[in-house]
């Protein structure tokens, strides 16, 4: 029977490095592309576009018959369906993630991720329908099943095929794919967004099918994770499906060791024993909130109508600049993960997008404001700076770039780096949660933060922050500073065995020249014999 690249079998050659490449590419693209074309960012993307199409809203809406005589402008979605129909999705996501580790235990990750595609499918299905219930409950299945497959996919890439010397760029594709998904959500939505037909809103959802086949299919040309193999007592298959033979008896050690400590619970998650799992989990939870709170959701949540109240005529161009910008800066982002490192990488993006959202607040404040004149007895708002506009948004370009290269990748592979095996699943989970948690939360909060407050009937209070938020988010991108130092270890160039000896062996300041020792030495995992940590082997 053939074995995987690099590995024991008789098909590809042992310690072929250009296969082993081949193959993780594959898996980190096929697997990985499943991430924003098939989650939160084209979901986002698509539905912000669909609910204000005519025909969806003729459909779905609520008839005004004061509003206008055009068809389906006369139609309008109320404020809580709104909330509720964008929103759903990440509630839904959020649970899926927390009950993903089941199914990764019992059916592997592999055929975990398979099966989430399935539910994925059926909430997709669910949405291509006319009626609201059925289409909201569609959307939160629909979330359930990307909960699922966002905590799996990253739990599971850096373990398919990849050496770890590629694993920072494989899982890093991650973040690529999602850059990818609000540039594709936005290339069908212009390219449908004028049909007054069901079709102009069923065929972007449908489009969704494709993203799950396309998973679904590649995964089915890979192997299953070799730790879960082993982990099931499957030691052939293990052998077979794991890229570079070398980690093969470091994983079997690892796994005895994590054998004799058993099985975890939520609560072992939290246990600061020696293998450190409390802080581990806490990493894991708080830099996927941190991410979140680094204010890059809102850019692509309410980027274009930011741009119009700062003055800018273009705003719907800026905004696809933008796009732009967070995919070709994420491209160079992930060759980057396994070249500079992971911690490095982090403290860096911390510190320039704090830099630039400063930047963006202060000259919003100050110059770049809008200023309103009364013309013939009509108020109009004149823009009374345009260098300061473009300053504006050269440094919100920036701030993306610092993001794509640093914050966006970087921390999909930490958290599918940093947790032991006996935990990995729950702990993986809890901080996937974490993300979709921060994101609702945020996603929810921000026109609160931002917009000006309206009134009459429907008036809504606000804090009519306007561009003054970025303060905030400069803020929040120093705590991400701070957090990095304190709780991020290096781990550029370990295996997920050596990264459980560093956590017990070091400590997080002193990781990345613990790190060095490790690699100089050839030290791999070490295994508690007799009260006295012994090398397994060196190599």
């Amino acid at each position: 029977m053939p074995g995987g690249p690099g590995g024991s079998g008789t098909g590809v050659a042992t310690g072929s490095l250009f296969w082993a490449i081949i193959m993780s590419a594959f898996a980190g693209t096929v697997v990985i592309l499943y991430s924003q074309v098939l989650t939160l960012k084209y979901d986002t993307g698509t539905i912000g576009g669909v609910i204000a199409m005519s025909d969806w809203l003729t459909t779905f809406g609520v008839y005004d018959p004061s509003a206008s005589t055009t068809p389906g402008v006369n139609y309008y979605l109320p404020t809580a369906n709104k909330s509720l129909v964008v929103s759903i999705l990440s509630a839904g996501t959020f649970f899926g993630a927390l009950l993903a580790f089941p199914m990764a235990d019992i059916v592997g990750r592999k055929w975990g991720i398979i099966a989430s595609c399935s539910v994925f499918c059926l909430g997709v299905g669910l949405q291509l329908d006319t009626h609201w219930a059925v289409f909201v409950v569609g959307r939160g299945i629909a979330g359930f099943g990307v909960g699922l497959v966002s905590c799996l996919i990253p739990c599971t890439s850096p373990r398919l095929c990849a050496p770890k010397s590629l694993r920072g760029m494989i899982v890093g594709l991650y973040q690529l794919a999602i850059t990818i998904g609000a540039l594709l959500a936005a290339i069908v939505l212009n390219a449908t967004k004028d049909e007054l037909s069901h079709s102009a809103w069923r065929t972007p959802i449908s489009i969704q099918f494709a993203w799950a086949g396309i998973l679904s299919g590649g995964l089915l040309l890979l192997p299953e994770s070799p730790r879960f193999l082993m982990h099931k007592g499957r030691e052939d298959e293990a052998r077979r499906s794991l890229a570079l033979d070398l980690e093969l008896d470091e994983i079997a050690t690892a796994l005895a060791a994590d054998r004799a400590i058993g099985q975890g619970s939520y609560i072992d998650c939290f246990r600061n024993n020696d293998f450190k799992n409390g802080l581990r989990t806490w990493t894991g939870i708080w830099l996927q909130g941190w991410q979140q709170l680094t204010g890059i959701n809102f850019i692509f949540y309410y980027g274009t109508t930011f741009f119009q109240s700062a003055g800018i005529s273009n705003a719907f161009i800026i905004t696809i600049i933008a796009d732009v910008v967070n995919t070709v800066m994420t491209i160079v982002g992930v060759q980057l993960i396994d070249r500079v490192g992971r911690r490095r990488l982090l403290l860096i993006g911390a510190i320039g997008m704090c830099i630039c959202e400063f930047i963006v607040a202060i000259v919003g404040v100050t110059v770049g404001q809008t200023k309103t004149a009364t013309i013939n007895g009509v108020a109009s708002s004149v823009a009374v700076n345009l260098t300061a506009q473009r300053v504006l948004i050269a440094f919100v370009c920036f701030y993306i770039a610092f993001y794509a290269i640093s914050w966006g990748p970087v921390v999909w592979v930490v958290t599918g780096e940093i947790f032991p095996l006996n935990i990995r699943a729950k702990a993986m989970s809890l901080s996937v949660a974490s993300n979709w948690l921060w994101n609702f939360g945020i996603g929810y909060a921000t026109p609160y933060l931002v917009d000006a407050s309206t009134t009459g009937v429907n008036g809504v209070k606000t804090a009519d922050l306007g561009v003054k938020v970025f303060f905030i988010w400069g803020s929040t991108c120093l705590g991400c500073f701070f957090f990095t130092y304190f709780f991020v270890p290096e781990v550029k160039g370990l295996s997920l065995e050596q990264i459980d000896l560093l956590y017990r062996e070091s400590s997080v300041l002193n990781s990345d020249s613990y790190r060095r020792q490790m690699l100089e030495e050839g030290e791999t995992y070490v295994q508690k014999k007799g009260g006295v940590y012994e090398d397994k082997e060196r190599v």
